[in-house]
């Protein structure tokens, strides 16, 4: 397993003081926090911030996901390509032995697994360009309007360097700063991260099968049902309803409910679970979508209605690929 290791030159403590990052406003704030609350050396601390570098390229990124930016019909051309299907069959197959075993431990099935990577990294060829610590600290000291998650997430990924002895200026991620294969944040690897190997590490960045695992592990606690089906297609045959949105992503309507405002129930399977209702922009008007909880839980992975869906058809398409083989 690539370990990141701390550089002889992190941990050489200069006899000159060293200033805090005029860069990054509140950061001795910030630093006297970690050094009260998890025991870090101030002084060390101070060395790693010096290095780091705020990206305007990250502030921009932020601003713009494709979420908000594309329609669905625009958002799901991203995904749903002959090259990402394939790579999805390719990396089944080189590794359908751990998908075998996540899907037999965690009840996630395989295809779900591999197209959480497919859209999140392409099966690990693009993992991100920024430096994690440079993208993190960027926006918590940088960016108002989220400054509190991601000032927690740099805690978080600072305290996961600490656990799993590894460089903080090392390891890249994305512009948010999502790390390794399947894109987790230093919070959630600290928590739903797994050692599916049994190696010793939890390694997301260079271990398929620890991904793998840990993908599995966070559907599974954020209550994937093994065996319920995911999203069914629906035909409304009235306007919109009042109180319904099509962008709610938790399950909150009954059956009955849905069935009153006018939307159809005829592909969907029996059951007495809460749904909820996806809107979807395509060139001629809105499809709508009930979502289930297994829906619910995709998007607990990313909030977004068009990245589970994305997922979703994905996984469909590759499962019909795969299974052509």
């Amino acid at each position: 397993m690539k370990q990141f290791v701390f550089s002889s030159a992190l941990l050489c403590l200069t006899s000159l003081p060293v200033m805090a990052n005029p860069d990054l406003p509140d950061l001795p704030q910030f630093i006297d926090k970690m050094v009260t609350e998890h025991g870090f050396n101030e002084a060390e601390l101070e060395q790693v911030f010096a290095e780091v570098e705020v990206k305007d390229s990250i502030l921009k990124a932020i601003s713009r996901p494709a979420e908000k930016s594309k329609p669905w019909y625009e958002y799901r051309d991203i995904f749903l390509t002959g090259s990402r299907i394939a790579g999805g069959v390719e990396f089944w197959q080189q590794h359908k032995e751990a998908l075998a075993q996540a899907e037999q431990k965690y009840g996630v099935p395989a295809e779900i697994i591999v197209s959480i990577l497919g859209v999140e990294t392409r099966y690990g060829g693009n993992v991100g360009g920024y430096r994690v610590i440079d993208a993190l600290s960027t926006l918590a000291f940088r960016y108002p309007p989220r400054s509190p998650f991601f000032t927690s997430e740099l805690e978080n990924f600072l305290i996961l360097t600490r656990e799993e002895q590894m460089s903080q200026l090392e390891p890249v991620g994305s512009y948010a700063g999502a790390m390794g294969l399947g894109q987790f944040m230093p919070s959630s690897y600290r928590a739903y991260a797994v050692d599916f190997d049994q190696d010793g590490h939890r390694d997301i960045w260079t271990n398929p099968t620890d991904a793998i695992g840990s993908i599995a592990n966070y559907l599974a606690v954020h209550g994937w049902v093994p065996g319920e089906s995911i999203v069914h297609r629906t035909e409304l045959n009235q306007p919109l309803p009042e109180g319904i949105t099509g962008t709610d992503l938790k399950p909150a309507f009954s059956r009955e409910q849905l069935a009153t405002a006018g939307f159809s129930l005829a592909q969907l399977p029996a059951g007495n679970d809460s749904l909820s209702v996806i809107a979807l922009t395509q060139p001629d008007g809105e499809e709508y979508w009930l979502g289930r909880q297994n829906f619910y839980a995709i998007t607990r992975y990313n909030h977004s209605r068009m990245y589970a869906m994305a997922v979703v058809q994905l996984a469909e398409a590759i499962r019909q690929e795969f299974g052509e083989l």
